[in-house]
């Protein structure tokens, strides 16, 4: 079971999330806060294994209050949220030690993909963030070994041939969420294209 905190100071939020998160069996919300002082107190009492932050909150920010959650629990996997691509702000919530980052219009099934991969020690970026300002530092080897559960089953998918309606189908989601995968994958692997995509799903041949 992932034990997941919310920090979001619009209300509407926070209820939207806990709706999307009600009925999935291996998550639960064990709190939920409008303010970093508040996200910092749930996280010392019920010590969450994922904690969504927004950026802009009272008291204390995302940021500062990320930096102070894996001060005192650097097991804690932090995942930022924001309105808009605001490059400081991401390159900030890396550095104070954030595993992920998405955008609030994030379609819901990256929600549940970027908790699910930062649980299990994987980072998750919206695919829309400039790949430049997550920086370089990791090895080549280092970069290639973080998609999730939803890119590796359309990984697989690609590597059947299938286009993105297809795709689409199969998994009763979007077209637009199927891109926005693709392009996850593509800045993920350090490809260059759907082609090269294909080409690297044919090579892994994904059997798993």
């Amino acid at each position: 079971m992932i034990r997941i905190a919310i920090a979001e100071d619009h209300q509407s939020l926070v209820d939207g999330i806990n709706l999307l998160l009600k009925y999935e069996e291996d998550i639960i919300i064990v709190g939920t806060a409008n303010d970093g002082e508040e996200l910092i107190s749930i996280v010392e009492k019920k010590q969450p294994d994922v904690v969504i932050t927004d950026i802009k909150m009272p008291k204390i920010d995302g940021i500062a209050a990320t930096r102070i959650i894996k001060k005192q629990f650097p097991d804690t996997k932090i995942i930022g949220f924001s309105m808009f691509d605001q490059e400081d702000a991401v390159r900030q919530m890396i550095a104070a030690g954030a595993s992920g980052y998405l955008f609030k219009n994030s379609p819901l099934e990256d929600v549940l993909s970027a908790i699910r991969a930062v649980a299990t020690g994987e980072q998750f970026f919206d695919s829309d963030i400039n790949p430049d300002i997550l920086g370089d530092d990791s090895s080549s080897s280092e970069k290639k070994s973080v998609l999730s559960k939803s890119e590796r089953e359309i990984l697989r998918l690609i590597g059947q041939g299938k286009s993105s309606n297809e795709i689409a189908a199969f998994r009763f989601t979007s077209v637009s969420t199927v891109e926005k995968h693709r392009k996850n994958m593509i800045r993920k692997l350090g490809l260059q294209g759907k082609g090269e995509l294909l080409r690297y799903a044919l090579d892994k041949k994904y059997d798993f």
